[in-house]
């Protein structure tokens, strides 16, 4: 592929990225960035793999601001045990990510991956709750 057919199919990319950014709801927001953090923490496993210490960091970076975005964008003020349980979770993995950026530590790395995917399967089945309304009432 030419240099200019790269940057081709990165601005595609980059154009469907946003698009599916923009259209989605606050729901769809959130299950993209635990699709993000996954994809990121995938990457970096691989870069651990090959011995590749800075993409390794900068994949484990981009995860760990997700990870805080999520967490910055719980609803501080509406204090009950799920957004305390969230923020405490988001901190740790931030912690955990940090470390295996630090130690190149791939079992560390599976770990916050097992934690995300459990979130994104909590967060999905709660999207099918609130469809389900919807779409009943449509037919």
């Amino acid at each position: 592929m030419s240099y200019s057919n790269g940057r081709a199919v990165n601005a595609y990319n980059t154009v469907g990225v946003n698009s599916r950014i923009e259209s989605a709801s606050p729901h769809r927001l959130i299950s993209l960035l635990l699709d993000g953090a996954l994809e990121k923490i995938a990457v970096a496993k691989g870069h651990i793999q090959r011995n590749e210490v800075t993409a390794k960091a900068q994949s484990i970076g981009r995860a760990m601001s997700i990870v805080e975005g999520l967490r910055m964008s719980l609803d501080h003020s509406v204090k009950n045990e799920i957004t305390t349980n969230l923020d405490e979770l988001y901190s740790y993995m931030g912690r955990r990510l940090l470390y295996a950026n630090l130690k190149s530590d791939a079992a560390v790395l599976d770990e916050v991956s097992d934690l995300l995917r459990e979130l994104h399967e909590a967060w999905t089945a709660i999207g099918d709750q609130e469809t389900k309304p919807a779409i009943a009432a449509v037919e």
